[in-house]
């Protein structure tokens, strides 16, 4: 929902929050306008919260959210809905994705939420949250580059969106974190497929990992992307060198955190970091080779991951193996960071502060 939620003291800046209800992930920032921004988006971050929840969990087979699962995710909602309150919030929009929009119960769920928390949930449609990943992470394109494919791989889909990186450089640049759809030029092809790493783990098991289950996976997702690519074949001019992945996950900032072997997770350690796609190979090939406890001792996997991150590797795997690449940019930004610029764009806060 997007909403005015409390009245601004005179001379304060305004307070936005943006919430992220995913598959897998309960997710919410809290954020001022400011001209001296670490994120490079026009805004500072004055409080945030993360929580895996596992909404989806059985949809796929159900085609409902579970009460447990529901549960869970109110659970982590009423944390937010404190955190807005505690923040003073004066707008903001909250939003679902694929578990919401697939569940036959959904309604009824944001129903409850409502009822609990007083959150108001907003299920977006696969375009917008294309749109939101775009805008949430445009800043970390390289403009140098020909091509970008800009991909968000979530617990129950997949965005990925290709754009021509010649028509958006640097004087286009902010506008496309403002309206990415505003250039069609710029945008050679975009597409959300129903797949991600809740959906893969369900289907083909995440914890017994075996090299055999793990290319079933790559082929199932090859197979899903198989009519997107024959879509766009000849639109793109890919050349060694000139074309670079950005990806927004969790599992590219997983891989991330394996990479570079840190003890705990460190945002501005991992955000806008660059990876060839050789690193990105090793590290999914050794990943393979641990036991479900193993990869679960990992500080950047934990417990709650270790079943999905393989699942997120298979997805980039089948991408990669599709549309080759030599370099990955990993971004710990996207959806949230997205709304944020949309509302404060709205609202003539980043031209003030800018």
């Amino acid at each position: 929902m997007v909403g005015d939620l409390g009245a601004k003291p005179a001379g304060s800046p305004p307070v936005y929050a943006a919430l992220d209800l995913g598959t897998n992930n309960c997710r919410l920032l809290v954020a001022k306008p400011t001209s001296n921004s670490p994120t490079s988006n026009g805004f500072e971050v004055v409080d945030s919260f993360s929580r895996i929840i596992r909404l989806g969990e059985g949809v796929s087979e159900t085609g409902r959210l579970s009460s447990a699962a529901m549960d869970r995710a109110i659970s982590a909602l009423e944390v937010c809905a404190h955190k807005m309150v505690v923040n003073g919030v004066t707008r903001a929009r909250l939003i679902a994705t694929e578990a919401c929009r697939q569940a036959a119960n959904s309604e009824d769920f944001i129903a409850k939420v409502k009822h609990s928390t007083g959150l108001t949930i907003e299920i977006i449609d696969q375009k917008t949250e294309a749109d939101l990943a775009v805008a949430g992470c445009a800043s970390l394109i390289d403009k140098n580059s020909d091509y970008v494919l800009i991909f968000d791989i979530g617990g129950g889909s997949s965005e990925l969106i290709w754009l021509d990186v010649k028509q958006i450089r640097s004087e286009q640049q902010e506008a496309l974190s403002t309206n990415p759809w505003g250039n069609n030029q710029a945008i050679i092809a975009w597409d959300s497929f129903p797949v991600g790493v809740v959906t893969l783990a369900e289907k083909f098991g995440g914890k017994a990992v075996t090299q055999q289950s793990y290319d079933r996976m790559v082929g199932y997702v090859k197979g899903l992307l198989e009519g997107f690519a024959e879509q766009i074949e000849g639109k793109l001019r890919l050349s060694q060198g000139r074309t670079h992945y950005l990806g927004t996950s969790g599992t590219v900032t997983t891989l991330a955190g394996v990479h570079l072997k840190l003890d705990y997770y460190d945002r501005q350690k991992i955000d806008g970091i660059w990876m060839n796609i050789d690193e990105v190979g090793s590290i999914s090939q050794q990943l393979i080779n641990l036991t479900h406890e193993e990869r679960s001792d990992i500080p950047s996997i934990g417990p709650e991951r270790a079943d999905l991150v393989l699942g997120g590797c298979a997805i980039l795997r089948a991408m990669l193996e599709i549309w080759p690449t030599e370099k990955l940019r990993v971004a710990d930004r996207g959806l949230r960071e997205g709304i944020l610029h949309r509302l404060m764009a709205e609202d003539g806060e980043l031209e003030q502060n800018q």
